[in-house]
């Protein structure tokens, strides 16, 4: 990953306090503290069904009573392995000492917090024998914007995120590294004195539940889901802007090609965002009374078909996302009747598959893009513009590098869409013999992520510029109001200049949002 250790929203505006409840957190309220630093509270009634099942795992740990796994037992490989009641605390240590064994780059701000707020959610739920004050500290930690520093490798998707879940326990110990909310790293037990949260000595069971659990993969698979929700309408903002200056037609987004013919609805919705996006437009008006071309590329004739299918791959990982939310995963689990028993439902590979899937499509939507991009800058198929957009073309190079720039994202986008799900590595002694490699899926589709806008953002502005040179014939009101914003930071056609802050002018006003605001203020809410 070459993100910022902040993460790509790690400046938002505040937002409304969360309520951690038994039932657990909404997709839009694990943003909200992840992202935009929301506070967050301890339901009552949560607190109380914690406390409740707390005085049964008290009771199995009692001296005296049989060897429960995860209480009274070792862990992993050494499950079979009493442990006396002296020596607990001990091993709830050692377990979280040992397993903080990450390495390499650390792991953005919103994927640390959003980490932590899930493994909260599990710890709520009632379901693994925790005391309060292991949840109220981690919310606390959240609260006080204190963020453990989490590396990029550890964590093989099974038996949970381990490492990178340990190294945000092993700051709830008083240990281990952290940042302030500046970003500062500070020693651990000044960041915990300065915002008056105690460290917490684990008794039983506590450090396993606190590193049993999907909840890093799940987090970064929420705020792709997020991310690509914004993308995928940004693309067909993208295809309708490079429709006109491409002089195409947009006879072949009518609705009735679309849902009675091929009922998909990622197609249907797509379609009828770009036939929305198109309506009034003099290009596409000229080029009807023209009359000289039956039909376009598959580049452009083909887009709802591509950026449909990658809506739907999104709503199949939205369901995958929002069953794992419902779920309370630790092993071993403390059942509805008071049952501690042993699982596999910390293994991550419904998630793991989905995250991949994600990277897949990504990478086609982004290829597809720069398909349109490229025909833009070649004058044998741009139909009257200019060799690579250029003001002199000999003279200037116009676009000609920044298509470079897309390719090379692009390739790079095709080799992360290779799946990680389909690799394990065993570990512990063969005992986890078959893991999901879950977190190694989810850490290449955010580089995925962030490379598909910067492929678009480099089409919107090849597609503007394509446009501005169609003059005096306009592009449709929604397209306009998408040039508008993009012109306020990034001049129009003119002779070669510095293309790369263009180019991250471009990108960022994806990221704000304020391209798709424009266009929705004039089309209405695009699908």
């Amino acid at each position: 990953m070459t993100s910022s250790p902040t993460g790509p929203a790690g400046t938002a505006g505040p937002a409304s306090p969360v309520t951690l409840a038994s039932s657990g957190l909404t997709a839009a309220e694990v943003l909200a503290v992840a992202r935009h630093r929301a506070r967050i509270e301890l339901d009552p009634a949560a607190r109380e069904q914690v406390a409740a099942v707390r005085d049964h795992i008290d009771a199995l740990a009692a001296p005296g009573h049989a060897p429960v796994y995860g209480v009274s037992t070792g862990f992993g490989a050494l499950a079979d392995t009493a442990i006396p009641p002296s020596m607990r605390h001990a091993l709830q240590r050692s377990l979280i000492r040992s397993h903080a064994a990450g390495a390499g780059p650390e792991v953005e701000t919103e994927v640390v917090r959003a980490l932590m707020l899930l493994r909260a959610r599990t710890l709520a739920s009632g379901r693994t024998g925790v005391r309060p004050v292991v949840v109220e500290t981690i919310l606390a930690l959240l609260n006080a914007q204190i963020t453990p520093i989490v590396h990029e490798y550890g964590s093989l998707g099974c038996s949970g995120d381990l490492a990178p879940l340990s190294h945000c326990a092993i700051v709830l110990m008083g240990e281990g590294r952290a940042r302030d909310r500046d970003g500062v790293e500070r020693p651990v037990p000044e960041l915990l004195a300065d915002a008056g949260i105690e460290p917490v000595l684990l008794e039983e069971k506590e450090g396993l539940a606190l590193i049993n659990g999907t909840d890093g993969m799940l987090g970064m698979l929420l705020m792709a889901i997020a991310d690509l929700d914004d993308l995928v309408r940004t693309a067909d903002l993208t295809t309708a802007l490079s429709v006109q200056g491409l002089r195409g037609r947009d006879s072949v987004f009518r609705p009735e090609l679309h849902a009675p013919l091929r009922p998909h609805p990622g197609q249907e919705a797509s379609a009828a965002n770009i036939f929305a996006l198109l309506a009034d437009s003099p290009i596409i008006a000229d080029v009807a009374a023209e009359g000289s071309r039956v039909q376009d590329a598959y580049s452009l004739r083909c887009a709802p078909q591509v950026a449909g299918g990658v809506r739907d791959t999104i709503e199949h990982a939205r369901t995958v996302a929002e069953r794992e939310l419902a779920a309370a995963i630790d092993n071993p689990v403390v059942l509805e009747d008071g049952t501690v028993t042993s699982n596999g439902n910390f293994h991550g590979a419904p998630v793991a598959y989905v995250l991949d899937f994600l990277a897949v499509v990504g990478a086609d939507l982004a290829s597809i893009a720069e398909r349109r991009t490229d025909r833009m800058l070649d004058k044998s198929r741009s139909h009257g513009l200019p060799p690579f957009l250029a003001d002199d073309p000999g003279v200037d190079s116009g676009f000609m590098i920044a298509q470079y720039t897309q390719a090379g994202l692009v390739s790079e986008m095709k080799r992360l869409a290779v799946p990680a799900s389909v690799d394990s590595i065993p570990s512990s002694a063969m005992q986890e013999d078959h893991v999901s490699m879950g977190w190694h899926a989810a850490r290449k589709l955010r580089t995925s992520v962030e490379n598909l806008r910067r492929v678009l953002a480099i089409e919107l502005l090849t597609a503007a510029r394509a446009i501005d040179l169609r003059a005096p014939l306009a592009p449709s009101a929604a397209s306009a109001a998408a040039i508008a914003v993009l012109r306020e930071s990034v001049e129009g056609p003119g002779p070669d200049r510095f293309l790369a802050p263009d180019i991250a002018e471009a990108e960022a006003r994806l990221l704000d949002g304020t391209v798709l605001a424009a266009v929705e203020e004039v089309a209405g809410r695009l699908r």
